[in-house]
């Protein structure tokens, strides 16, 4: 709440008229109007009779918190997603960065913010990606000193990866070898414990997230192991990963459209044109069905009701980027994938 804002709600809340404030304070009527309506502020040496007339500290007067709670980090994100899909990422963004220069040692916010906005570049199909992960990268360096450990490591994980994607790679392994080194795992630990108390839904929780992550490792593993079996020109190796990342990730009851991911990279890089089009007819109408996570008992106790809103947007962005990247110019000689394309619209 702004300063404005706070003088007249406490004002009201004390019953006291505009001419009462003016009057204990010295100044005329008109000067009280003004800093309600936030034309102008109250002079500096009149904020302590001020904070003490309206019965606040200083603090409260300034609208001065040292730090956003967790709830109010999490609206905002929820406010900067509604501000994506409802207006543009650029308005979303400096929507951002303003809250931001308001809490500039508020690490929780800036570690929320950003990466929300890292992943809505590619998921919302941003051009000129370049120039806002300049920007990114500035806050990751900040970030990466953080006090709190899970923060700091995601920064440093993030610096890694532009590293490592600009060509950088003395820079990567340099922050590679920084990451702190740790034989005692936190959560498995935890899960031991609780389970060792008979609080056994709080250990079920982790173990279920530890098995998503874990095949959520094995998949990245699967995708880069075929990418380089193809660049080495392995092309029976890069098939039998692709098959392996489908029977791992359909046997362990990720969403369908999860299956295709690894052959329809197989297919698109080795433009199979056929085989490309008979996999996106699966996977993109496949990816607009809901994913009850809860079906599998592996994960009864995970949330999943976002899922099927993300798998959405990402349909529409794989669209998007097939119907409009020259990569794929190759698909588009035919009349198959104006069908498709069309039903999906449908």
């Amino acid at each position: 709440m702004k300063i404005n804002q706070i003088i007249r709600e406490k004002r009201k809340d004390l019953s006291l008229t505009q001419e009462q404030i003016a009057d204990y304070l010295g100044v005329s009527t008109p000067a009280v109007n003004k800093w309600e309506r936030g034309g102008t502020y109250p002079d500096i040496t009149l904020l302590p009779a001020l904070a003490r007339l309206l019965k606040i500290d200083l603090n409260t007067l300034m609208s001065f918190n040292d730090d956003l709670t967790d709830i109010e980090i999490e609206n905002f994100v929820d406010e900067i997603d509604k501000t994506v899909q409802e207006q543009d990422y650029d308005t979303a963004f400096q929507t951002a960065i303003n809250k931001i220069h308001e809490y500039p040692t508020c690490d929780r916010l800036i570690y929320s913010v950003i990466l929300y906005l890292e992943g809505a570049l590619t998921l919302y199909n941003v051009s000129k990606v370049e120039q806002y992960r300049e920007i990114y990268e500035t806050f990751y360096k900040r970030l990466a000193t953080s006090e709190i450990p899970e923060i700091r490591d995601t920064a440093t994980s993030m610096l890694i990866s532009y590293a490592r994607n600009r060509g950088d790679f003395s820079r990567a392994e340099e922050l590679i070898n920084s990451l702190p080194f740790s034989t005692i795992d936190k959560e498995e630990q935890l899960a031991i414990l609780y389970q060792r108390q008979e609080r056994y839904h709080d250990s079920e929780k982790i173990w279920e997230h530890r098995v998503i992550k874990g095949i959520t490792e094995i998949q990245t593993a699967l995708v880069n192991m075929l990418e380089i079996a193809l660049e080495e020109k392995r092309e029976n190796d890069a098939d039998f990963f692709a098959d392996v990342y489908e029977t791992v990730t359909r046997q362990f009851c990720f969403p369908k459209w999860m299956c295709y991911n690894a052959h329809l990279q197989l297919a698109l890089v080795k433009k199979d044109k056929g085989r490309s089009l008979s996999i996106l007819q699966k996977m993109l109408p496949s990816m607009k069905k809901e994913w009850n996570t809860q079906d599998c008992p592996l994960y009864r106790n995970a949330a999943g009701s976002d899922s099927t809103w993300l798998s959405s947007r990402l349909a529409k962005t794989i669209t998007d980027e097939l119907a409009n990247n020259e990569e794929y110019t190759f698909l588009r000689d035919g009349l198959e994938f104006e069908e498709l394309i069309a039903q999906l619209k449908d």
